[in-house]
């Protein structure tokens, strides 16, 4: 664990010393700590922790409200503190995209790895959405590439690896992506069209 930074939202100032005391033994930074919703989000943006820790019921904005602008924002992972187990606060959680839901009272050995998980989880999520995001990248460059292809093949009459080598020796001429010439290829057609 190399110093991960956490912020702890709670409105019991008790519960609040409580858990940073144990945060703090189990070698976390609790880098910010606020009593209520709004402040705790205003912290996770300016101070960027690897993990949130908030009440559910928070004055002002909920825990729960919390953890659903974070995901969206994808700010940090979210462990929410519940006091009792209400009937479809399962539910909320889950459509909050909570990572973690823990019943007070808690103790280092529920904490650590509820926090261990969250995060390691949370890292898996965001690897995941980047290797979707540049494959979708590269399928969208090889579809202009091959329309590209295409416009050359009909309009200059030639084969479908002449027209391949041609964007490809003028992406290294003009030192841009073959996806550049290729957009380039398909907006001069469409200007001459």
């Amino acid at each position: 664990m190399a110093e991960q930074r956490i912020v702890l939202a709670d409105s019991d100032a008790t519960w609040r010393k409580a858990i940073k005391d144990m945060l703090t033994k189990l070698g976390y930074w609790v880098v910010g700590v606020a009593a209520d919703g709004l402040t705790a989000l205003k912290l996770v943006r300016s101070r960027q922790p690897d993990l949130l820790i908030v009440e559910s019921n928070m004055p002002g904005m909920n825990g729960l409200d919390v953890a659903r602008i974070l995901h969206e924002d994808k700010l940090a992972p979210v462990v929410v503190l519940v006091s009792t187990h209400s009937p479809g606060l399962l539910e909320k959680a889950k459509e909050a995209r909570v990572s973690s839901l823990l019943v007070k009272p808690v103790d280092e050995t529920t904490l650590y790895p509820a926090v261990e998980l969250a995060m390691a989880n949370y890292q898996e999520i965001i690897k995941l959405e980047g290797q979707v995001n540049e494959l979708k990248e590269t399928l969208e460059t090889r579809k202009l590439v091959e329309r590209a292809k295409g416009i050359l093949m009909e309009t200059l009459g030639l084969s479908e690896t002449e027209a391949f080598k041609r964007i490809q020796k003028q992406s290294m001429n003009k030192r841009i992506s073959m996806r550049q010439v290729a957009e380039a290829v398909i907006l001069a057609h469409n200007l001459n069209s």
